[in-house]
């Protein structure tokens, strides 16, 4: 009996240690930095701004100020606009006699239009930087946004491991444990104890399987391509 009461302590030194200390060794990992592959990083972000629609929104903008630059460097002649009266020969217009017959051209030009032309093309040139320089705004955020679900997604990745190994090594030790209980060296309740353990590793690892599931699915939402398929 004597020799039973010091195998129990023992025996729930290692248990619980294996069981719940593991667990907190997740929580003390050294770093991720080891598992960043920049060269994916690197593809992902341009991807994202080859794919995502925002991307092209911004992009539209841009062109449609191009072109607005365009016309408004070769629309110069607006301001004028050409007329012309038509009078046959053999027509009499007692109304309004006309001493001359045939056609007749006339050119009308709006003074305040032409002197408000160069306004408007530095407005639409104006419109164009502006343009750009939204669309650059957003290629940083959307890179930064990138990197940063990124980074995510590898934490996720890294705890999806932990996790694991742990519930690996939890197992060995509840197997353990469980024959030792039916040999009659633990009670049932240090057996119930290994098992509720257990099981909270087991749903902690579904935790980090589902954490890691939706980091990779906001990486996606932006690439609008499986990551597996970026290569």
């Amino acid at each position: 009996m004597k020799r039973l009461m010091i195998k129990i302590p023992r025996l729930l030194i290692v248990i619980f240690v294996g069981l719940i200390a593991s667990t907190n060794n997740l929580k003390a990992q050294e770093s991720i930095i080891p598992d960043i592959s920049y060269l994916l990083l690197e593809k992902l972000v341009a991807t994202a701004k080859q794919n995502y629609p925002k991307v092209k929104q911004y992009q539209l903008k841009t062109d449609i100020a191009a072109l607005n630059v365009k016309k408004q460097k070769l629309n110069w002649l607006d301001p004028l606009s050409v007329s012309y009266v038509s009078t046959p020969n053999k027509t009499i217009n007692f109304i309004d006699p006309s001493f001359y017959s045939g056609y007749q051209f006339g050119i009308n030009v709006n003074i305040g239009n032409i002197l408000q032309k160069p306004n408007n093309v530095k407005q639409s040139k104006l419109e164009m930087q502006s343009s750009d320089f939204e669309a650059k705004e957003y290629s940083i955020v959307l890179e930064a946004e990138v990197k940063r679900r990124y980074f995510a997604y590898i934490a996720a990745l890294n705890n999806v491991k932990l996790f694991t190994k742990t519930l690996q090594d939890a197992d060995g030790l509840l197997k353990d444990l469980k024959l030792r209980y039916e040999r009659g060296e633990v009670t049932f309740a240090t057996y119930s104890q290994g098992l509720i353990s257990f099981s909270s590793i087991g749903q902690s690892k579904i935790q980090s399987e589902t954490a890691f599931l939706t980091a990779k699915a906001s990486i996606e939402e932006l690439t609008i391509t499986k990551i597996e398929d970026i290569k």
